[in-house]
């Protein structure tokens, strides 16, 4: 295999047209902002202080990313794995941040970017509970960067479509899976793993 260089990289791809480049805008506009308050799922990317890249699925209620302003973002940080990846490249590494909201339907995918901090700030925790619970932290994102993504890469994988929806029963459960890598804990069945999902949420 030849690693191509980005001299390669020219030769295969056209150039951007110029409405591409100028879709991207420097602040969360009507249509962004919209978008932003219909989706309950996100990806966010963060960078390391070692370069390294982590890339985390979030999800709440529709609209669990608070709109504070044209240029902040509020995220409520919710119990997870406490590896606390995320919020360590933040605090620790660059700082950049990188969003990817999703809408169920839409195949179109919206993009932020822009820096990050960490709060635990009692009333900002307060003004964020969800599931009966505030959060650990909330994610402050000062927004530099905003622009909608075209929806081939769901239309290619038929996402929302019903009819490629896997049955879960196809793979183990995630106690599973981490007992047969790791050797530890409980070999749990899926309707058990749920049930405690559900109580953690």
């Amino acid at each position: 295999m030849t690693d191509l260089s980005a001299e390669d990289l020219a030769a295969i791809y056209p150039k951007p047209s110029p409405r591409v480049i100028a879709k991207a805008r420097p602040e969360i506009d009507a249509h962004a902002r919209k978008f932003i308050e219909m989706s309950p799922f996100c990806v966010l990317a963060t960078s390391g202080s070692d370069g390294s890249v982590d890339a985390s699925p979030r999800g709440g209620g529709t609209g669990f990313v608070h709109v504070a302003s044209p240029n902040q973002l509020l995220m409520p940080d919710r119990s997870g794995n406490n590896r606390i990846d995320s919020c360590k490249n933040i605090v620790e590494g660059s700082g950049f941040v990188h969003l990817l909201f999703f809408v169920p339907g839409i195949d179109e995918t919206l993009r932020v970017g822009g820096t990050g901090k960490v709060s635990a700030d009692p009333d900002l925790l307060a003004s964020m509970v969800e599931f009966g619970k505030p959060p650990r932290a909330v994610l402050s994102i000062a927004v530099s960067e905003v622009y909608f993504h075209c929806g081939k890469a769901l239309m290619r994988s038929k996402l929302w479509t019903p009819d490629v929806q896997v049955k879960r029963s196809v793979m183990p459960s995630i106690t599973e899976v981490i007992h047969d890598q790791t050797g530890l804990g409980e070999p749990d069945a899926q309707e058990i793993v749920v049930e405690r999902y559900k109580e953690q949420l």
